[in-house]
């Protein structure tokens, strides 16, 4: 069984960081790119950053391109995003996903979501 599980969200003030993880197990990890995705209240999905399997390639979205950091532990099997110079339009749910390819997918397409971490910026 696919588990995914993030972790790391939280109360954040303008300009701080926070980092996620994701631990992941139920499929061998270091064959697929992975995914973050989030959800702020009342808006849609967003495919907001993607890793091929070795993390040798990434992606990301322009809303947060040079302020969040994109990694992998193949040996945890996790996930992480690093969240820097955070905006309050960055609160949203935070979900970790597995895609079916090696490579990141382009919107994002995803097999498998985990239950999501709640990131809240806010002073």
């Amino acid at each position: 069984e696919v588990q995914l599980q993030a972790s790391g969200g939280g109360l954040v003030q303008p300009g701080g960081s926070l980092r996620l993880s994701c631990a992941a197990s139920g499929f061998p990890f270091d064959d697929y790119a992975m995914s973050w995705l989030r959800q702020a209240q009342g808006k849609g999905l967003e495919y907001v950053s993607g890793i091929s399997w070795n993390g040798g390639r990434t992606y990301y979205a322009e809303t947060i391109k040079g302020r969040f950091t994109v990694s992998r532990d193949n040996a945890k099997s996790t996930l992480y995003l690093q969240m820097n110079s955070l905006k309050p339009e960055d609160t949203a749910v935070y979900y970790c996903a597995k895609t079916r390819s090696s490579q990141p997918v382009a919107g994002g397409a995803y097999d498998y979501r985990g239950r999501g971490t709640q990131v809240t910026v806010s002073s």
